[in-house]
Formats: C-alpha cells, sequence, structure tokens
C-alpha cells in the first residue's frame, strides 16, 4: 500500500511540474543563439530577414504591423544575398531603402513582392516595369537607372547585409533577429501571436 502511494505521490509531482510550466519559449524550439554576435552592425533590436523573392516573407509581411503591435518595435529589415534571384531582391530593396533613408512601407513593399513575385507568364520587361513603377510612384529613382555613384553606394548596402546573415549564418526565411544575439525560428511558432511572444521573450534576454 505504501509502495503504491509512494508512486501516486511521484505522479502527482509529475504532474504539478507539467502545469507549472510557464510555457516560456525554448532554445532549439522557438529560437537559436546566433553564432556570432551583430550589435556591431548597430541593428534595430528587432530586424526581420527576407527576401523579395520568398513566397512565406510576402506573406509574413501582412503580419509585421500586427507583430510591431505586440512587441512595441519598430522592426527593421535586412534583405538576404544568397543566391543570384536573392542578389536581385536585395538590389532593388536597397534602391528603395537608401534613397528613403529608411525601410519602404508596406504599400512599397507590397508592390515590390508582387513584381519579383509575378507568375510565369510575366517576362522581364512585365517584371521591369512594375518595379519602374513602384519606385518612379514615389518619385525615386528606379535601380535599372542608377548611376556610377549610387550603384557604389547600393552595392555598400548588400556588402553589410551579405555579412549579417553570413556571420549570423542565417539560411532560411523570413526570420528575425533580436538583439543582435537571438534567432526566432518561425516554424516553431503556432501563429503571430505566438512570434510575438518569443520576441518579447528574447528582448528582455541579456
Amino acid at each position: 500500500m505504501n509502495r503504491v502511494f509512494s508512486l501516486l505521490l511521484l505522479a502527482f509531482a509529475f504532474i504539478v511540474a507539467g502545469c507549472s510550466d510557464d510555457g516560456q519559449p525554448q532554445q532549439g524550439k522557438q529560437y537559436t543563439q546566433l553564432p556570432a554576435n551583430l550589435a556591431t552592425f548597430r541593428l534595430p533590436p528587432v530586424v526581420e530577414v527576407f527576401s523579395l523573392n520568398c513566397g512565406h516573407c510576402r506573406k509574413m509581411e501582412n503580419e509585421l504591423a500586427t507583430i510591431e503591435q505586440l512587441t512595441s518595435q519598430d522592426i527593421g529589415k535586412v534583405h538576404v544575398t544568397f543566391n543570384e534571384s536573392a542578389q536581385i531582391g536585395a538590389m532593388i530593396y536597397y534602391a528603395a531603402e537608401m534613397q528613403l533613408g529608411q525601410k519602404p512601407d508596406h504599400s512599397m513593399m507590397t508592390e515590390l513582392f508582387a513584381a519579383t513575385q509575378m507568375g510565369d507568364g510575366a517576362t522581364l520587361a512585365d517584371k521591369k516595369a512594375a518595379i519602374d513603377l513602384a519606385f518612379h510612384n514615389r518619385d525615386l529613382t528606379s535601380p535599372y537607372d542608377f548611376d556610377e555613384t549610387a550603384q557604389k553606394q547600393l552595392f555598400a548596402a548588400m556588402q553589410v547585409a551579405e555579412e549579417i546573415t553570413t556571420r549570423g549564418q542565417i539560411n532560411a526565411v523570413p526570420t528575425f533577429i533580436v538583439n543582435g544575439k537571438y534567432q526566432v525560428m518561425t516554424s516553431g511558432h503556432k501563429d503571430i501571436q505566438d512570434i510575438a511572444n518569443t520576441i518579447n521573450f528574447l528582448l528582455k534576454q541579456p
């Protein structure tokens, strides 16, 4: 009888321990620590790493305002340069950012995503026209019309982005960098609120 009672107490202890779990994000499941501290790049506390060629990034763009509201953060952006298509996307994005002096607003980002992710029936001329329109409608110079000086400035911005993603060993998008030290694993979350909870948790970490 005593042995049965002891086993029941042990089982109860496990149940209580499970219920007392505060549900905080776990390293390796909801986030990872970056292999290098990226604080030297003077990044905002929260940065989205993305690509204009990424369908999931396009969907995440529609959720950023909600995440900003839930975290009380103005989320910065870094465009990856994994491959040739990502490099072209980075050129388009940084051409806008360098002229605006800040990240493009949601409206322009939506147009840039649409332009770079046109269907298979779209020609290169169609994509160029859509990109040109997104810039010209805002009195900005299209990257296709950059002079040599602007091109050098653009390539410098892309080089910084490449260093960030290389040193951080970022190999999947979309993702978020928090405090230059942590990477959010978006696949480990069930919804946007869940992602925001992890970001808020990481913002408080040393």
